[in-house]
This record gives C-alpha cells, structure tokens and sequence, in this order.
C-alpha cells in the first residue's frame, strides 16, 4: 500500500492537519508542527495533541502515513558554531514536537556549507547535529531529504545521503525522502535512457555494452540509489513536477504532468511495489488540483 496526500496547512493548530487532509482525499499527509518561518513556536497544547491523535485515528491516518516537516531556518550543518547551536536546539525541539503528537519520522533539509567549510565537514555536522537529536529524543526518525543543488545546500548527491547515514550512530533512525522536483534538478534525469553500467554499479566489458539492457532513467535512478544509500532507508517521497531542465539545479515544482518531467515518472512510482508502505507528498504549487493529482496517483497505484 503507498500512502497518498499533500503538504497539508496546520493552520488554526496542528489538529487541523488530518481534517484538511481528509478533505482533498489523502490517504497520507504532510504538516509543519510550528510556524516554519519562526526560530520558536508555544508548546503544543495538550488539547493540540490529543485532537490530532483522535482525527488521525477517525480518519486513517497511522504514523507511517505522515510526513512532516522542520522549519526552514535551521541549518544542521551550520559553518558558525552559534548558529549550529541554534539550529540544533531548533531541531530537537521539532522531533520533540512530533514524539509528543506520536509520529515516527521528520523530514528536513541537510544543510548548508555556507562556502565557508568543507563539504565533508558540514556533512560530519549534519550528521553530529542528527545524533544529538536522536539521543535527547525517542521512536522518532530523522528523514534527510535530497535537495536541488542550489547556492551551497548539500543533499543533492545520493552520496552526501549515504557519507551522512555513514556517521549517524543509531541507523534504525535515520532515512530519506526524495523528492522528485529535486532529483531532476541536480541532475537525474527520469526521462534520460542510460546503459546499465557502472552507475548503476554492474561491471561490464566494451563488448558487453553492445548487448546491454538499457534502461529508462526511473529504473537507473533507483538502481543507482539502492547502490549508494539502500532502498531500506527510504522513508517517503515528495510528488512534484519540475518548472526547469534537469541539471538546472533551479528548485521550481510544478503540478503533476505539467512539467519538464512529465506524467510517465509518476506512473512508475505508484505501480512499483518495491516502494510501498511509505508517504508519497505532493507539494505541487496549484492546491485546488490536489484532489485530482490524488485521485489519479490512485488510479496509477491500484494497476500495478
């Protein structure tokens, strides 16, 4: 089974979420817990909480079905350690806020080297900043999401994932979230045909490559991922087309269908049964399509 929803408003309280998420036909969802524009939010109330639990019961919505999101300001890799510092309590607090609501996962960006360190120091932070977290908090998993490659963000190499989980001390607890507008952006290009060949790991002779299985860039890519991270650490998705070319390392979603990716990727992943059981969240821009994107994410799921 695939979990199918969208990034769902929070607005008016955490509880909102579920209903909203009902509402467009989710079988899955997407929140932020607090303002993700603000270093600090109140505590959730009491009542938050257990109104969030109860609608989430009453509607289907189990742990494993929920993606939600840090804020947008906290920079695990941080090259400044007052600001690392900031962006680490920040971060804790976010886990603590969705242990308290009784979810499994959070998702966030890796972080950024600012140009002023190495790429392999941020990476040890990021990863040092994902340890701390996982020892002050419990049952919740850190979810590294791939990024776009922009300005200095890193994510956006299944290797900088996999050189990140590499340090993480308490695997059981780290995974990722691909998102699709990202993949394409930094360069892995869905609609590409590529030979399998090295990339995807497999060693092969010049003779061999005459006769070799060429695959479409969907397979290669998760072929390539599988290598590199493992399937096992994926935690959920994020469904969205892409404004720009692959490689254009430009982070501009567009709705399903309407983009430079284009409908066939999507197809591909709701009939691939070896990412079931996981969240897979449109942050698509145009919100009034959402309950159609779902419904035919749907329809592509259930003809597998």
């Amino acid at each position: 089974m695939k979990y199918i929803g969208a990034h769902v408003s929070a607005a008016g309280g955490v509880e909102n979420a579920p209903l909203r998420a009902h509402e467009i036909g989710a079988t899955g969802f997407a929140l932020f817990t607090k303002n993700q524009k603000q270093w600090s939010s109140p505590p959730l109330s009491a009542q938050n909480i257990e109104l969030f639990k109860q609608r989430c019961s009453e509607f289907g919505y189990p742990p494993c079905s929920i993606l939600p999101h840090d804020g947008y300001l906290i920079n695990l890799g941080h090259p400044q350690p007052e600001a690392l510092k900031r962006s680490r309590e920040a971060f804790c607090d976010e886990m603590s806020r969705c242990q308290a609501l009784g979810l499994d996962r959070l998702n966030f960006h890796p972080g950024s080297h600012l140009n002023e360190i190495s790429v392999d120091e941020c990476l040890s932070r990021i990863a040092q900043s994902i340890n701390i977290a996982l020892s002050k908090t419990d049952g919740v998993t850190a979810v590294l999401e791939n990024t776009a490659g922009q300005g200095s963000n890193l994510g956006f190499r299944f290797e900088h994932l996999a050189q990140i989980i590499s340090q993480v001390e308490d695997k059981s607890r780290v995974g990722v979230c691909i998102d699709t507008c990202h993949a394409f952006a930094a360069g892995y290009d869905f609609n590409a045909s590529h030979v399998l060949f090295e990339e995807a790991g497999i060693a092969m002779t010049e003779a061999d490559v005459k006769g070799a299985v060429v695959l479409k860039g969907y397979e290669n890519i998760i072929v390539s991922f599988d290598r590199i991270v493992g399937l096992k650490y994926l935690r959920g998705m994020h469904l969205n087309d892409a404004t720009k070319p692959s490689g254009s390392r430009v982070d501009r979603h567009s709705s399903i269908g309407k983009g430079e990716i284009g409908e066939s990727l999507f197809e591909s992943l709701m009939k691939d049964e070896r990412l079931d059981g996981i969240p897979f969240i449109l942050e698509t821009p145009d919100e009034t399509l959402w309950p159609a994107e779902i419904a035919q994410l749907k329809l592509w799921a259930s003809r597998k």
